[in-house]
This record gives C-alpha cells, sequence and structure tokens, in this order.
C-alpha cells in the first residue's frame, strides 16, 4: 500500500500531465475556463492550462479541403446533371470556429453543397459549360459571406466535374457536328469566292494582253511534260490556227476570181 505521499505525488503527476499542452504551428490554442470562453486563443508553443478549470480546444488554422460529393441538379433549361466540387478554406478566427458553429468542418461541406445545387440550378447548360470561372467565382462569394459569421474565410471553389446523361451527350455531340460542318460549308463558299475573284482579275488581265494567254499555255505545257506521261493530251487554241485560215480565205477568194 502506497504512502499518503505517494499517492500525493502520483496526483500531482497526473495533474501537472494534464496541465501541459504543445501546441502546433498551425494550431492554436481555445481556452475555456469554467465554461467560459478566454478573449486570446494561445499560440503555438509549450502551454500551461489550470486543469481541470481550464480546457483547452485545438483548431488548425491550415488551408482544408472539402470534396463535395456529387449533386443531383436541374438547370434553367431543364437539364439533369451530377456536379461535383472542391471548397478550399480556412479559419481566420478560431474562437468564431468554436463558439459560432458546432462543427465548422461538416457545416462548410453542407453549406457547400447545398450553395452547388443552387447557384447552378439558377444557370443553363451552356452557362455551366462555358462560363465555369464565373460559377466558381459566384459560388466562393457566397460561400465565403455566409461562412464569415464563423470566422472561416473561403478562398476558392472549383466545379471539378459535371457528368451529362447520355443522351444529352449524343444530341451535343450531333451539334457539334454539325457546327463543324456549317463551318467548312462556309469557309469552302469563301474559297470559292475569293478564287472567282482572282479568275475574273485575270481573265482581264489577260483579255488586254493576248500574249498572255499564250505565255499561260506554254506554262501549263511545260508543267504536263514534267510528269512521266507516254501520252500527253493538250488543248490548242484556236488562235493558233487563225493566221493559217486568213491564209486559206485569201488563197480561196484569188481563185475564185481568177475562175470568173
Amino acid at each position: 500500500m502506497l504512502p499518503p505521499f505517494g499517492i500525493v505525488l502520483i496526483v500531482l503527476v497526473i495533474w501537472l500531465v494534464n496541465c501541459i499542452k504543445v501546441i502546433m504551428e498551425y494550431e492554436r490554442g481555445v481556452i475555456f475556463r469554467l465554461g467560459k470562453v478566454q478573449p486570446k486563443p494561445k499560440p503555438p508553443g509549450l502551454r500551461l492550462i489550470f486543469f481541470p478549470v481550464d480546457r483547452m480546444v485545438k483548431i488548425s488554422t491550415r488551408i482544408q479541403v472539402t470534396d463535395v460529393p456529387p449533386q443531383d441538379v436541374i438547370t434553367k433549361d431543364n437539364v439533369s446533371l451530377k456536379v461535383n466540387a472542391v471548397v478550399y478554406y480556412r479559419v481566420m478566427d478560431p474562437i468564431k470556429s468554436v463558439v459560432e458553429v458546432r462543427d465548422y468542418m461538416y457545416a462548410t461541406s453542407q453549406l457547400a453543397q447545398t450553395t452547388l445545387r443552387s447557384v447552378l440550378g439558377e444557370a443553363e447548360l451552356d452557362e455551366i459549360l462555358s462560363n465555369r470561372e464565373e460559377i466558381n467565382h459566384k459560388l466562393q462569394g457566397i460561400l465565403d459571406k455566409a461562412t464569415d459569421p464563423w470566422g472561416i474565410k473561403v478562398s476558392n471553389v472549383e466545379v471539378k466535374h459535371v457528368d451529362l446523361p447520355q443522351e444529352m451527350q449524343r444530341a451535343m455531340a450531333k451539334q457539334a457536328e454539325a457546327e463543324r460542318e456549317r463551318r467548312a460549308k462556309v469557309i469552302g463558299a469563301q474559297a470559292e469566292f475569293e478564287a472567282s475573284t482572282k479568275l475574273a482579275e485575270a481573265a482581264d488581265i489577260m483579255s488586254n494582253n493576248p500574249i498572255t494567254l499564250q505565255l499561260r499555255y506554254l506554262q501549263t505545257l511545260a508543267d504536263i511534260a514534267v510528269e512521266n506521261n507516254s501520252t500527253t493530251i493538250f488543248p490548242i487554241p484556236l488562235d493558233l490556227f487563225k493566221p493559217f485560215l486568213d491564209i486559206k480565205s485569201g488563197i480561196s477568194k484569188m481563185m475564185g476570181r481568177d475562175t470568173a
């Protein structure tokens, strides 16, 4: 059986162990003395509290990440989606995060889920897919304002994945294919217009100087001759035979006069 001094020593050791607290660099200690919160949280380091009068709650001040599970969302244009997101936040006021809300991590997660459904439900599908940055800023602003009384700062919100139904994916694929075909036809028509314009300009130049047509004809023959063809077929413009036809016509006229 231990002597009274030994019992007192053991009790004293247990009391000292409960009075000594180590606070990490990324933590702050919120002290409750007889149930009343102290005005300033304890900084990092080795700290002594008066147990059992004081009770310490350690709060991490690092940036925390909450993964918002996939939420069923119906957009403004009645499209059913599954959307998940990620929220980045940190505790700015440790006392408020303990006193004002029971579990700030759970509360922030639930608030992020409801806000995600509410904001995306007010937007159309095209806005969700194309204006992702704007939606992220809107979500961040709403969450930051709602969690400010809890001493929490929401630094960023990112919509990670938008899961479309199979029917909508097929419809969007058809729309994208039709859009590409439309662009291809417009580009082809524009090319035909530019080519016809250049051909018209070339025809005007050649009509003013007939020798250019002959030069172009010779250039075409040179291009054809480069190929390894055994037979080359090329058209002959009638202008080449015009002098011979004129000579033949003159000879025929002269012979007609002599006969007469």
